[in-house]
């Protein structure tokens, strides 16, 4: 019998399906291939279609939590559409109204994800909640700082999202914040696109008490009760690769390295480790695009 706590379902959640939960699991894994691969688009869209219909598979490995030893993993197939409309778009890892659009900044709608975790995979976390499915959704600045030559730019990204978790219902667990300095290129005359980047995330308290705190009552002599502080959860450095296959398929990958030695909470009993990484492997497949060219 398991001695796991229940989740509680607040007032202002609603019951989650298991489509549903499988969906935003979904989109966990587009997120983070889309986020990671941006370099994938031409820096400006002008001379792309409107819209394209795809088909995306690939798999994704990270970390349980920021700091945990064990890992969680996800892979799958499924549609893809992309939409880039002059106020509506829906590419790259955002999705919504693009509300500012200058030649150097832009301000929208953006979304990241991470993976569900249970609770009896993770020894520290024996007896307390799963870690649900974590679904980011908020306001994003993106500026370009510079254009070394006519195929890379370097760019600064500062998102705030409200952290929205699926598990067994769904409830706000707080926001987070990570601004992103992110290089982006593609070599002259070849197929291989690439993108480097530096970030930076925090989490307000309620995020943070959400991965590192210890209730009394779910307290172990191994696992001390804990009330985390909002601050700093991690600094990340990603690198990805694409390359064209043809005219319709797209592979490719992305690695990321995060520290976890300046975490506002190193000092919680779910904080086992100072440095993780993550990795991910894909396809996209396009199966139709608009003969309409794409608003820049």
């Amino acid at each position: 019998m398991s001695h796991q706590r229940p989740c509680p379902t607040p007032a202002n959640s609603f019951k989650a399906t298991t489509p549903l939960r499988s969906a935003l699991c979904a989109a966990a894994l587009l997120a983070t291939a889309l986020g990671a691969t941006s370099a994938h688009a031409d820096t400006a869209s002008e001379g792309l279609p409107l819209w394209e219909l795809g088909v995306f598979a690939g798999a994704v490995s990270t970390p349980a939590y920021p700091a945990s030893v064990e890992r969680s993993g996800l892979g799958l197939v499924l549609p893809v559409l992309v939409y880039r409309g002059e106020i509506f778009r829906a590419e790259r890892g955002s999705v919504g109204a693009r509300l500012v659009h200058t030649e150097d900044t832009e301000f929208d709608i953006g979304f990241a994800a991470s993976l569900p975790a249970s609770s009896n995979d993770i020894a520290a976390r024996k007896g307390m909640p799963d870690l649900g499915t974590l679904v980011e959704f908020g306001p994003r600045l993106k500026t370009v700082l510079a254009r070394p030559d006519s195929q890379s730019q370097v760019r600064l990204e500062v998102p705030l999202r409200s952290v929205i978790e699926v598990q067994g219902g769904l409830r706000t667990q707080g926001f987070a914040a990570e601004p992103e300095l992110i290089w982006e290129t593609r070599a002259p005359g070849s197929a291989w696109r690439f993108s480097t980047s530096a970030s930076l995330i925090f989490g307000d308290a309620r995020l943070n008490r959400y991965f590192y705190g210890v209730p009394a009552d779910l307290a172990t002599a191994q696992r001390p009760a804990y009330d985390a502080q909002s601050g700093l959860i991690a600094s990340r450095f990603s690198v990805s690769a694409s390359r064209a296959l043809g005219p319709d398929l797209r592979v490719f990958g992305f690695v990321r390295a995060e520290n976890y030695a300046g975490n506002a909470n190193t000092s919680s009993p779910l904080h086992l480790r100072s440095t993780g990484t993550s990795a991910g492997i894909g396809l996209n497949w396009t199966l139709r695009r608009s003969e309409a060219r794409a608003y820049k």
